[in-house]
């Protein structure tokens, strides 16, 4: 009879759980968070185990590959479903989780969860500390400017450039305020600093990369919103379809039907990478409110604001972004966005575009 494991992972130890084929429960017990340990503790069920599951999480990209070379069937199950399922439990422990596991493997209903290259998640690092290091930034120069409000101070009108000398230049009467803005300008001008240096190395790899730069053939769409598409898609043959992308990044309407009497089309659904759905929204608000060019989905997404609003509008474009970029990479096209435009002019705008992208690369 064929055999179930579930994994509850955690830092220092893994809930396991084996069930057979009716739900009886085989095994229970607890293992040290290592391959090699969790390889053991299945040794009696090689012949006879399906699959070995557990939940997608911090840990799952190492856990994954090294349990997959030890020659296990592992499966990474989607975070989301698998809190759906086991929300019905009583109490929640870690046992009751690994046994839960067990029996979603068992009887099938779950999604599974894609694990990355260890590369991809190296890119994704990198643009996950540069995200952190521009929120620092910005919550160290928002303080700045609310602490000052006690004095009757207001920065709301000073820009980035000059925002050190505005605060040196109204705290210099005051010792005691003056040193603490000094300390907090320091930190503030060490945190841009090593900003820009990440966000350089963000320019860098995509000026090199080819498919970044098709991407960035589309109006709006800029280093960070390339590479985090890139990265967050890997394989564009994942997807069937184009349009599935658009629902995988959470762009798309949830529905909530009951009977003959319930049927509503809700907001989108926000599932998937929040970052990869926001560097979308932002490009294209980009196209609909910077670009001044000639784009058929500038156009159309023009047309839905006006019939709307801005933000429903931004989202659908943000939708049909991520549709056109999949197909672009699927298929190697080039993005066309007012067919007006002869092949000399496409080319000359794309070879305007890598020189300033090269041009920022070697700044």
């Amino acid at each position: 009879m064929d055999t179930f494991a579930g994994l509850d992972v955690s830092v220092q130890e893994t809930a396991l759980c084996v069930v057979d084929g009716e739900g009886n429960v085989l095994l229970e017990t607890t293992v040290t968070t290592d391959p090699q340990r969790i390889a053991k503790a299945l040794a009696p069920y090689r012949a006879s185990l399906r699959r070995v599951g557990h939940e997608a999480g911090a840990l799952s990209p190492w856990l994954h590959p090294a349990l997959q070379v030890l020659g296990l069937p592992v499966t990474c199950l989607e975070a989301r479903r698998v809190r759906a399922a086991l929300s019905a439990q009583r109490n929640k422990t870690d046992a009751a989780d690994a046994r839960g596991i067990a029996h979603i493997l068992r009887t099938g209903w779950y999604g599974t969860a894609h694990i990355k290259q260890e590369s991809t998640y190296r890119l994704r690092l990198l643009l996950t500390q540069r995200r952190n290091l521009k929120r620092k930034f910005l919550d160290l120069e928002n303080t700045i400017r609310h602490s000052l409000k006690a004095f009757g101070v207001q920065l709301h009108k000073v820009g980035r450039g000059g925002f050190d000398e505005a605060v040196r230049k109204a705290v210099a009467d005051d010792a005691l305020t003056r040193e603490l803005m000094d300390s907090m300008l320091t930190a503030r001008a060490a945190l841009w600093k090593e900003y820009l240096r990440l966000h350089n190395l963000v320019v860098r790899y995509v000026a090199q990369n080819p498919v970044c730069r098709q991407f960035m053939a589309i109006p709006g769409v800029g280093p960070v919103t390339a590479l985090s598409f890139m990265t967050a898609v890997e394989d564009p043959a994942r997807f069937k379809r184009s349009r599935d992308v658009a629902a995988y990044f959470g762009l798309t309407s949830k529905r909530w039907q009951s009977g003959t009497s319930i049927d509503i089309q809700g907001r989108i659904s926000k599932a998937g990478d929040p970052d990869v759905r926001r560097s979308l929204y932002e490009a294209a608000t980009v196209m609909l409110k910077r670009y001044r060019g000639q784009d058929k989905v500038r156009e159309w997404g023009l047309q839905l604001a006006r019939k709307s609003c801005h933000h429903k509008a931004a989202v659908a474009v943000a939708r049909k972004l991520a549709v056109v970029m999949h197909a672009m990479w699927r298929d190697g096209t080039t993005y066309v966005g007012n067919a007006a435009d002869d092949e000399a002019t496409r080319a000359a705008r794309q070879r305007d575009k890598d020189v300033r992208l090269l041009g920022a690369a070697l700044a």
